[in-house]
């Protein structure tokens, strides 16, 4: 059977997870049952039933019983992961220990664990807890030391107003428009994710045209963006009028084009390009002086590549720490070369060399 892409595969979970292949997708999305320990019915302060998560697919016998359906599925998620793939599982207090428990003791690396902040969460009606007003997600590596995942950091940090994306995301519920309803306008599925979490998971963690795999796909989200930001999908879902909401829904996405799913790049993952190579393009030449962006500090270009500063010598990094006093300094920005329109930094010259090397 070959791989069954931009498909959504109605049956059992663990049924239609064994009839893919070995190693076969990028990314895992797992949203499972939270297996919920519910006392009764929720009730608001009017005495109005809160619609809370009570449908049979969330029900399990004991802990026992979850956790050996927990450890089923992810091994077969395990086993049809690339070696450099990655799997993202989401839950609440009910069952993320658990969960994060069996994905450990299945060899998954755990990454990082990452707090959803729901701007606009349920009030807790009794009064008897605090708001539960988050969720967790968990970002697991296939292995620990294995093949290099994919992580698009500067995308995130771009994302981000140049700044580290943290670990804590505030991110509203899936309402208004975005929650989809069934025929008595209800809604339509108990646990809908907004489609802002998974555009930035997806962003994070996958390439365009990278498979991404949901055994629990629900009414779709996970393919709607991923078929939006030019991924694609495989979803597994059990419930027939599930699956049937999912198609519709994926299938009035406009799909993003190449030039649109363009994001920033990381310069750890371009060549790595010696100064000295710098040197033997002759774009810098021996006995040339490079300076600091405020013209104070200057160094002289030796035929080897290292600089001098009075009686201080060495790399373009070293050299620059040292007469900064400094204990470390990245020399390609700090560096720079006279130009007729002023100071560039070398890191422009080595731009030059990159661009002539071979795809």
């Amino acid at each position: 059977m070959g791989l069954p892409v931009d498909a959504i595969l109605q049956g059992d979970c663990l049924e239609e997870l064994r009839k893919l292949p070995d190693r076969s997708v990028d990314l895992v999305f797992a949203d499972p049952p939270y297996n919920l320990q519910l006392g009764g019915d929720l009730l608001r302060p009017d005495n109005s039933k809160v619609d809370a998560v009570d449908d049979h697919w969330d029900q399990f016998e004991s802990f026992q019983a979850y956790d050996a359906f927990t450890r089923d599925w992810m091994k077969e998620c395990r086993r049809v992961l690339k070696d450099d793939g990655a799997l993202w599982v989401i839950g609440s207090y009910h069952n993320i220990f658990r969960v994060g428990s069996v994905l450990q003791d299945l060899g998954f690396w755990i990454l990082n664990d990452i707090i959803w902040r729901k701007s606009n969460p349920m009030p807790n009606f009794k009064g008897t807890r605090f708001t539960n007003a988050h969720e967790t997600l968990i970002w697991a590596a296939k292995s620990r030391g294995g093949r290099r995942y994919t992580f698009n950091y500067d995308a995130m940090k771009m994302a981000n107003d140049e700044l580290q994306m943290r670990s804590d995301w505030t991110i509203p519920l899936c309402t208004g428009d975005e929650r989809l309803k069934d025929d008595a306008g209800t809604k339509a599925h108990p646990t809908q994710k907004p489609e802002a979490l998974l555009a930035r998971l997806i962003l994070a963690s996958t390439k365009p045209g990278d498979i991404i795999l949901d055994p629990f796909f629900g009414t779709g989200t996970t393919g709607a963006v991923a078929r939006r930001m030019g991924r694609k999908f495989i979803g597994i879902e059990r419930e027939a009028e599930y699956a049937k909401i999912a198609k519709a829904r994926i299938a009035k996405v406009i799909p993003a084009t190449a030039d649109e799913m363009i994001v920033t790049g990381s310069k750890k993952s371009e060549p790595r390009v010696p100064f000295g190579s710098l040197v033997e393009a002759g774009l810098v030449r021996p006995g040339d002086v490079l300076y600091c962006p405020q013209g104070r500090n200057a160094a002289r270009v030796r035929a080897d590549g290292s600089l001098v500063v009075g009686e201080l010598a060495g790399s373009i990094h070293k050299v620059g720490a040292m007469v900064q006093s400094a204990p470390a300094c990245n020399g390609w920005t700090y560096w720079h070369f006279k130009t007729d329109k002023g100071l560039a930094p070398i890191d422009v010259l080595r731009a030059k060399v990159r661009a002539q090397l071979p795809g």
